[in-house]
Parts: structure tokens; C-alpha cells; sequence
């Protein structure tokens, strides 16, 4: 049994960072209720890639969930999602500041029907403050929080991180909010709302550099792949290729030098704050020392000498290394569409009693809205009359669906 077994979620969200989260919680045994609009989350048509006209953006997030398609700007569709939340231990949702409270499916107007509920909002800025009712994108939020401006080349233009890296973060928080409010409701039997901002969430990740902000109030600069605090610590080019170093001390740096042929540089500048002081002097001789030889040759003579090093993968090398195939990186699912769905595998897989593990694949659109709202007390009539008047949406048969979009 998965350690979130029984616990039911109605995940309200789309894009990235809530249907993250929701996946989280399905992985570890939640039982997640997609609501989607009859057109679907935004993301079935971001691509390509398509695959049978499935987008492999919507495929990445979804996993493990049941898809309804309901109209939430129709009155009978809210009374859906209100009947639905009656039931559930834990909603999450990524509306505009606002926009659910004219739905009367915000926070307060459920409480009274589920005490109980867990209720995550997930918003570009938060429900306070001048920028509430901002919609929050995550190129946007990397360039509010100042990820991008110490992010890229030195003397390049500020640069996004290549995945939408806050949602991401958000995503992973909004699931660590929900599991942090269960446990209290364990002690209190109360519910209670989540208030979960992509913009605190960027803030609070700059971690070590806004730290050093906040000390010294000296905005950090951009350094490439290079470490703010640390020398030789990034990506450097072999004969054939990259090579990334992480020396985190001075025996390390003493160990790489006679590795590369450069022992009197150890002796120059044997601590760390003196390579700070003369980053580009020590950067420059490694590169050159580095460039006379291929890769592998380095790597292998550095795992010899005990220096931190490693390859500088593309995402093939990175899938294909044998340790991702040692832990299991790929989960495979059984697709109605694609057959064996090969899909990001949860890193919580590793808990010793109660892993995370795969469920259903990712739902095709609607593809449980029947059964979800028979279970919610609807009759068959009731749920054909939903259908026939557009507030709810069926898929087709898997045999009879047909891709819909370019490949």
C-alpha cells in the first residue's frame, strides 16, 4: 500500500505547477480527480512533440490522474465540482486571485461544506499585496526574482533557466503544503487554506545567493556556469566535449592540479578565497590544460584522484547513463493511445515500506467524467443530460478517438 492511500484530491489546476503537485500525491497513493474545461488544460495543445496527438508536456504532469470535463462558467458545473469537494480530503487550484469566488468554489465558500478540505491555491504573486491579481508565468517570475539576472554569461543577456524552473519548485512545495496541513488536521480535524506563490517560491530558492544579498546588499552578477563562491566549480571544454568540475576544498584543488600537469598552481593559490580573488588566472590555465585531452581520458584519471567531476550530458547520455538505468528513472505505462508510455519516474520511489509508484497514465480528456460523476451520486440520466448540453464532456472510445493535432 502507498502511503497516501484513501486520499482523495481534486485538482482544479492546469499547466505546470498544480497538476505537478497533484501528480506528486498521485504517485504516492492519492486517488486525483482532474477537472478540466471541455477544451482541455492548455497544455494538450503545447507542442510539439505530439504523439498520436498527445502533447508530451501534458503527458510529463498528469499522470496517475482521472480526467472530468466540466463547463465552470456554467451554474450545473460548479454544482459538480461543489458535490465533488464535499468528498475530497484535499483541493488544489491555480486560478486567478479572485476568479473561483464568482464560481463560489473558493476557499471560504467550501469550508462550510467540508470543514475538513485542504484547500491550495497556487498564484504567480499570492491573494495579498500589490501584485495580487497579476496572472504569474514562470519566464515572468524568473525575471521578477532575479533568477535570470545572475543567470547566463558574464557579459551575455540575463538568461532563463531551460525548464520552467519556479514552477517546478512551486509544484514540488504545493505538494510538501498539502502533506504539512494533513498531518495537522490529524491533531486539529480542521482543513484549512493554502496561499502558495510562485513569486515567494522563486524568493526563497535563491538560497545561498540571496543570503549573500541580504548581508551585504550588493546585488550577485552573472558568472555562467561558474560558482559565485567557489573555485574551479562549473562547466569547462575538453578535446571533445564538456566537463563539468566541483572542487569543493583545497586537497581537492591539490589533487586536480597534478592530475592536469599544473602542480605550481595548487602552489599559488592554495585556499579557496585566494582562487576567488583570481577566478579568471586559475579558470584560464585549466581551460587551456583541459582542451589538450578528451573527456573520457579526464574523467576517468579524476575518479583515480578522488576530483569531482562529470560529463556534461544531453538528455540521451543522461537517460542512458547506467545509474539512471540502475534506479529505474523511466516508469512505462499502458496508454490507450500510445501503448507503452514512457513517463518521468518519481524520485520518492525509494521509501523503504511505502514507495511512490505509478497509476493510471495520463487520463485523455473527460475520459472519467462518467464514472467520477456517478460516484458523486449523479444518476446515468443525469450525467447524459450534463453531456448533451455541453457542461460535461465525455472522451470517445479509445478506438475511435483520432489524433487532433499535427505530430
Amino acid at each position: 500500500m502507498k502511503p497516501l492511500s484513501g486520499l482523495k484530491v481534486l485538482d482544479l489546476s492546469r499547466v505546470l505547477a498544480g497538476p505537478l503537485c497533484t501528480m506528486i500525491l498521485a504517485d504516492l497513493g492519492a486517488e486525483v480527480v482532474k477537472v478540466e474545461p471541455p477544451w482541455g488544460d492548455e497544455t494538450r495543445g503545447w507542442g510539439p512533440p505530439f504523439v498520436e496527438g498527445e502533447s508530451a508536456y501534458f503527458l510529463a504532469v498528469n499522470r496517475g490522474k482521472r480526467s472530468v470535463a466540466l463547463d465552470l462558467k456554467r451554474p450545473e458545473g460548479q454544482e459538480a465540482v461543489r458535490r465533488l469537494a464535499q468528498k475530497a480530503d484535499v483541493l488544489v487550484e491555480n486560478f486567478k486571485t479572485g476568479d473561483l469566488r464568482r464560481f463560489g468554489l473558493d476557499y471560504e465558500s467550501l469550508k462550510p461544506l467540508n470543514p475538513r478540505l485542504i484547500y491550495l491555491s497556487i498564484t504567480g504573486f499570492g491573494h495579498t499585496g500589490p501584485r495580487a491579481k497579476e496572472p504569474g508565468y514562470d519566464a515572468a517570475l524568473q525575471g521578477y526574482t532575479g533568477i535570470m539576472s545572475v543567470t547566463g554569461e558574464p557579459e551575455g543577456p540575463p538568461m532563463k533557466v531551460g525548464v520552467a524552473w519556479i514552477d517546478v519548485m512551486t509544484g514540488m512545495m504545493g505538494a510538501l503544503a498539502v502533506l504539512a496541513a494533513l498531518w495537522e488536521r490529524e491533531r486539529s480535524g480542521l482543513g484549512q487554506h493554502i496561499d502558495l506563490s510562485l513569486f515567494d517560491v522563486g524568493l526563497f530558492a535563491l538560497a545561498n545567493l540571496g543570503e549573500s544579498f541580504l548581508l551585504t546588499g550588493k546585488p550577485p552578477k552573472r558568472l555562467g556556469n561558474a560558482h559565485a563562491q567557489i573555485v574551479p566549480y562549473g562547466a569547462f571544454p575538453a578535446e571533445d566535449g564538456w566537463l563539468v568540475l566541483a572542487v569543493g576544498n583545497d586537497e581537492q584543488f591539490a589533487r586536480l592540479c597534478q592530475v592536469v600537469g599544473l602542480p605550481d598552481l595548487a602552489r599559488r593559490f592554495p585556499t579557496n578565497a585566494l582562487r576567488v580573488e583570481h577566478r579568471e588566472e586559475v579558470v584560464e590555465a585549466l581551460s587551456r590544460a583541459l582542451k589538450a585531452r578528451s573527456r573520457a581520458h579526464w574523467l576517468e584519471r579524476f575518479k583515480e584522484a578522488g576530483v569531482p567531476a562529470a560529463p556534461v550530458n544531453d538528455l540521451k547520455e543522461a537517460f542512458q547513463d547506467p545509474q539512471a538505468r540502475a534506479r529505474g528513472a523511466v516508469w512505462t505505462l499502458p496508454h490507450p493511445l500510445l501503448g507503452a508510455l514512457p513517463t518521468l519516474a518519481n524520485p520518492l520511489r525509494f521509501l523503504s515500506r511505502t514507495p511512490a509508484g505509478p497509476g493510471l497514465p495520463p487520463p485523455l480528456l473527460g475520459e472519467h467524467t462518467r464514472e467520477v460523476l456517478l460516484e458523486a451520486g449523479y444518476t446515468p440520466e443525469a450525467v447524459a443530460d450534463l453531456v448533451q448540453r455541453g457542461i460535461a464532456k465525455e472522451a470517445p472510445p479509445a478506438s475511435q478517438r483520432r489524433p487532433d493535432r499535427g505530430a
